[in-house]
């Protein structure tokens, strides 16, 4: 891989030095190797031969000499309110600067068999199952930025359901990073374990607070057994002033499902990288997400679905609205490994432009080393159907409320997939009050 040296190369081994060590010798090993991995990866570039990054530039990012948020700040609670979803108070469980924060929490009376920890917590106790989880599913020795959130691992959220245990509230995980006077890099860490037969539904949300520059690199390791289901959504409200780098692996095991939902509003350059591997016949997928850009916003989202295992089911649907000098970058990929017959595997991307000066690149790909499968895909980009303008005109809308109606029932579909009520009902929300904003009669 080609790496980008810069003199924020040299920051992050300053940073490094400044972490305390963790109690747990394992742990610190891990660190240590990660770190060596991320100096070893540097920080990617655009430069030939290095196609996942072909699309997303991010020397801006590289120009940041960013410090671990090493204080233990606090945030208004009004935010914390502001950004609470479920009704069940007993299912939040809020990180401030990736720290976990118990007063502005409430996990302590979850149902029997329903499991969660902070991370820096059982690392102090020294939980010895927490060495064949944390990092055995990520990928730090091929992937620069899971590296450098493995080489900073302080804390995160640890989630467990026994076999059999059905939740049926959600937990709330929420990733607040506040305000410094110095330019700050938090890393979100997230453990997600279903055993056999369970079932949950996870929300995430990741936000902050305006003010000076910061990055929010975040780790998910998510491992659904056989039989098991998860729902996991994830909501990002980043302001303008922060980078925001997910690395998300999901196991899926025998007849388990695992469904995301991945909804982008905010943040300057976003990228996500979501893997799935099929490892279970039986087993099923649905990948949704939808990014809203304006300015010069830059999301890309790299999507791997790996079918290990054959008789395996996948879809993805991907929409994206794009306004003024913005950017998106959807890959989505598909392997069928050799043996995994039986495979159904189809992948969509579609981005609506409202401004002549947006861009969205698209580029899906199909690796396939067995026959008996069924794989296809699409892809559309364009802006508002003259057509469909007419035809909602001539029935007596004015052109404002036509480009409403359109570019809301554009985004219904992604939305409508959000099962947990609350969630949805809180995204439309978000979402309409955006497109409000933003629609205008004459875009240019």
């Amino acid at each position: 891989m080609t790496v980008q040296k810069s003199r924020s190369l040299n920051s992050y081994d300053e940073a490094f030095k400044l972490i305390d060590p963790i109690k747990t010798p394992w742990a610190n090993e891990l660190r240590t190797s990660a770190f060596k991995k991320f100096q070893e990866l540097g920080l990617p570039t655009q430069r030939r031969g290095n196609e996942p990054w072909k699309y997303t530039d991010i020397r801006k990012l590289a120009r940041h000499e960013f410090q671990p948020a090493l204080e233990n700040n606090s945030v208004d609670l009004q935010v914390v309110k502001n950004h609470s979803i479920i009704k069940d108070p007993s299912h939040l469980a809020t990180f401030i600067d990736g720290k976990f924060s118990p007063a502005y929490s409430s996990v302590k009376n979850l149902p029997e068999g329903v499991s969660f920890s902070s991370l820096a917590s059982d690392l102090d106790n020294n939980d010895v199952r927490l060495e064949n989880k944390i990092s055995r599913y990520s990928q730090y020795e091929t992937e620069a930025f899971t590296a450098l959130n493995t080489a900073f691992l302080q804390d995160g959220a640890v989630i467990t359901l026994t076999a059999g245990t059905i939740l049926d509230s959600p937990i709330h995980l929420l990733f607040i990073t506040s305000s410094h006077d110095s330019e700050v890099a938090i890393y979100p860490r997230v453990f997600i374990h279903l055993e056999e037969s369970s079932s949950a539904t996870i929300i995430e949300t990741h936000t902050g607070i305006e003010g000076n520059v910061y990055l929010s690199n975040a780790v998910a390791e998510l491992v659904i057994d056989n039989n098991a289901s998860l729902k996991y959504y994830k909501l990002q409200r980043h302001p303008t002033n922060a980078f925001h780098i997910t690395n998300t692996e999901a196991l899926v095991n025998r007849d388990a499902h695992f469904s995301s939902v991945n909804i982008d509003l905010g943040g300057d350059i976003i990228r996500n990288n979501l893997n799935t591997r099929m490892a279970g016949e039986g087993g099923s997928t649905k990948l949704n997400g939808l990014y809203m850009t304006t300015g010069q916003q830059h999301v890309d989202n790299q999507v791997i679905i790996e079918h290990i295992k054959g008789n395996t089911f996948a879809r993805e649907l991907y929409k994206g609205i794009l306004d003024e000098k913005s950017r998106s970058v959807f890959h989505g990929s598909i392997i069928v490994r050799e043996g995994a017959g039986g495979v159904d595997a189809y992948q969509v991307d579609k981005n609506l432009l409202l401004s002549n000066e947006a861009e969205a690149d698209t580029k899906p790909a199909f690796w396939v080393y067995t026959d008996d499968v069924k794989c296809g895909h699409g892809a559309a980009c364009g802006q508002i159907d003259d057509d469909s303008m007419f035809y909602l005109r001539s029935h007596g809308l004015d052109e404002l409320t036509a480009r409403k109606l359109i570019i809301h029932g554009f985004v219904a579909e992604v939305i409508d997939s959000i099962d947990d009520p609350d969630l949805r009902d809180h995204v439309s929300d978000l979402v309409h009050s955006k497109l409000d904003q933003w629609i205008i009669i004459d875009p240019t």
